[in-house]
C-alpha cells in the first residue's frame, strides 16, 4: 500500500495520453501506483477561472497536472520502465 510516508513522486505532467501510458506500463508490470490530478484553473476561494474569464485560446490538454507516485521500495524499476518508451 501507498501511503505519503513511503511514496516517492515519479512523473509530473499535463500530458493526458503521457499519463495514461505510464499508468499502463506502471499497471503491466505489477507497479503499485498513485495519481493526483489537479485542475490547474481553479482559483483559490472562487472556484473555476474559467467561469470568469472562459476558456478561448487556452489549451485544453493544459487544464490539468497528474503527478504520478509510486513506492520509494519500486521507484528504480519505475523509472527504468518510463525511459524505455
Amino acid at each position: 500500500m501507498i501511503t505519503v510516508f513511503n511514496r516517492k513522486e515519479l512523473i509530473v505532467t499535463m500530458d493526458m495520453k503521457r499519463q495514461a501510458e505510464i499508468r499502463r506500463i506502471l499497471a503491466d508490470n505489477g507497479i503499485e501506483y498513485t495519481v493526483k490530478t489537479t485542475d490547474t484553473q481553479m482559483a483559490p476561494f472562487f472556484g473555476k477561472q474559467r467561469k470568469y474569464t472562459g476558456s478561448f485560446g487556452m489549451d485544453p490538454d493544459k487544464f490539468y497536472e497528474y503527478k504520478i507516485y509510486v513506492a520509494e521500495k519500486d521507484f528504480e524499476k519505475a523509472s527504468f520502465l518510463i525511459k524505455q518508451y
